[in-house]
């Protein structure tokens, strides 16, 4: 599996205690999986991203990516792990504004120390791949819909062909139908890509396109035969 949280407790200091933000929670999503976590703010959605991510190691319990166990790593070869075997898709795009789109993706190229001209070949086809063409490639992030800078940030995140991919809360400043496109590509570049994709969403209006849906609270994880029957009705 691409992905495995095995028994994840991760605490917060507050006072004289400690909080509880993921408490024995256990996940595995292979490669061309497209998980949905759902749950209200404070449920500890944020915090699972940030253990999968590696930016947060837990109290205890595994986290293993590409067969890599992220405990046995260095903090050097940790960072390695991340920019290599982890994409993110952040709620906030956090494109840069003097960039275009395919600027994004060449400066995400440049940290990586990969040839320009292999960059710029590289970043046009996954713009394309996400429905960016006819020019928006050239654009600016003030020059793009809500939806197309959401494109821009999921090609971002896929630049470095990762084998996770981690989104959160993707629709949050979207309506309804640009939130279903942009949930809908993800399970196609998921497929796409043979990445092994957990998608953290408030929103169960946008599940359908999940091979499996999880509930989340309290800093526990289960995945719920109401939770399931939501992709069958939706």
């Amino acid at each position: 599996m691409t992905l495995v949280l095995n028994d994840i407790i991760l605490t917060y200091p507050d006072g004289d205690r400690r909080l509880t933000a993921l408490d024995q929670v256990s996940l595995t999503v292979g490669a061309g999986e497209f998980i949905a976590v759902v749950g209200p703010s404070g449920s500890g959605k944020s915090s699972l991203l940030a253990v999968a991510a590696t930016l947060l190691t837990p109290d205890s319990g595994q986290v293993v990516i590409a067969g890599e166990e992220a405990a046995a790593l260095n903090d050097r070869q940790r960072t390695a792990l991340r920019r290599d075997k982890v994409g993110i898709v952040f709620q906030q795009s956090n494109l840069l504004a003097s960039l275009t789109a395919v600027e994004q993706l060449q400066a995400v190229a440049h940290l990586r120390g990969e040839k320009p001209k292999t960059a710029l070949a590289r970043a046009e086809a996954l713009l394309a791949s996400v429905g960016l063409t006819d020019g928006k490639q050239h654009r600016r992030p003030h020059e793009l819909s809500g939806g197309e800078r959401q494109r821009v940030n999921i090609a971002r995140a896929l630049f470095a062909d990762p084998a996770v991919l981690l989104v959160d809360e993707p629709t949050s400043a979207l309506d309804h139908e640009r939130g279903e496109q942009i949930v809908g590509l993800l399970a196609a570049v998921t497929r796409e890509h043979g990445t092994a994709t957990v998608m953290v969403t408030h929103d169960k209006a946008q599940l359908l396109a999940a091979d499996r849906v999880l509930e989340m609270g309290d800093g526990r994880l289960w995945e719920t035969a109401a939770a399931a029957r939501v992709r069958q009705t939706s």
